[in-house]
């Protein structure tokens, strides 16, 4: 399943939760303390995803966005799990 995430790095806590509406439509929030050096966020982001999903990193490809704060993932999973897990996430 692919989502749009809106990352902030830099924060105080890593957090997964919460919609704000971007360019590709709805996004879900990420919060990682990681600055966005030298991949640090992505990696963070990457982490962060597969907590909230239960999902092995190895799940969760970032597939656009790399340099930028608006992202697009690839979270290979039960797609009927996954999908309720984004919808309860987005909030």
């Amino acid at each position: 399943m692919r989502i749009a995430v809106r990352v902030r790095p830099g924060a105080r806590a890593d957090l997964v939760g919460g919609r704000w509406d971007g360019p590709r439509g709805p996004a879900l929030l990420v919060a990682v303390r990681a600055r966005a050096v030298e991949g640090a966020a992505n990696k963070a982001v990457v982490a962060a995803l597969a907590a909230a999903f239960e999902l092995p990193r190895s799940a969760v490809v970032i597939v656009a966005g790399e340099r930028g704060r608006d992202k697009l993932v690839d979270l290979d999973g039960d797609a009927g799990v996954v999908g309720a897990r984004f919808a309860a996430l987005l909030g």
